[in-house]
Formats: structure tokens, C-alpha cells, sequence
């Protein structure tokens, strides 16, 4: 019995505990969402609506907060913060200017790439 109760604990501690990225992760999240706020000429959209890249990248943020629990990297950040949206699960999309759309973690994705070279 007390091996139960102490396998309950260590589960229900392990549970609680947030996943951190390492700083090398986290800058690179950084980066992404930085280079998302000054992509002049893109939108942004979420549910149906258009937001301006510093408006999204401010959501990104607060989302990666809210529901950030699990993600240690970037890609990880991708898939499951700045993708879909949680409430309607409706992927979210980038417009360009030609009024072109792609999915953000595709654009995201490329995105992150092109940081990451040196």
C-alpha cells in the first residue's frame, strides 16, 4: 500500500511539473516570435480573422504561456501553439500581400529554418 500511495505521488508531482526549454530553445522561440512581429505586409490569420504580425506575435506569446506546458522546442512550439487553434482547432494561416495563403507551421517551419542558419 505505501508503494501505491508513494507511485501516486511521484505521478501526480510529475504531472505538475512544466516542461522548460533549454536556452538555446527558448531563444530560438524568441527569434520566431520576434521575426513574426515584423513581418510588414503579412497577416496573420486566426478563426477567420486577420491580425497584424505584431498583434500575432503578441497571441503567440500569451498562448505559449497559457498552453506552453509541454513544449521544449521550437518546433514543438510550432506544432502546438502557433499551428491550430485551440478553440475551433482551424489551423491558423499567413496571407502574403498577393492575398496568397499558406498554413503558418508550414511558413513557420520555413521560417525558423532560415533563423537557424548561420
Amino acid at each position: 500500500m505505501k508503494r501505491r500511495a508513494l507511485l501516486l505521488a511521484i505521478a501526480t508531482t510529475a504531472s505538475a511539473v512544466r516542461a522548460v526549454p533549454t536556452a538555446a530553445e527558448q531563444a530560438r522561440i524568441d527569434r520566431l516570435i520576434d521575426a513574426v512581429s515584423g513581418l510588414n505586409g503579412l497577416q496573420f490569420i486566426r478563426n477567420g480573422k486577420a491580425y497584424a504580425p505584431a498583434d500575432a506575435a503578441a497571441f503567440l506569446r500569451e498562448k505559449l504561456k497559457a498552453r506552453g506546458a509541454d513544449v521544449t522546442t521550437a518546433e514543438q512550439f510550432i506544432e502546438r501553439i502557433a499551428s491550430v487553434s485551440s478553440a475551433s482547432g482551424l489551423p491558423y494561416r499567413i496571407r502574403f500581400a498577393d492575398g496568397r495563403e499558406i498554413t503558418s507551421g508550414e511558413f513557420l517551419g520555413t521560417l525558423l529554418r532560415a533563423l537557424d542558419k548561420p
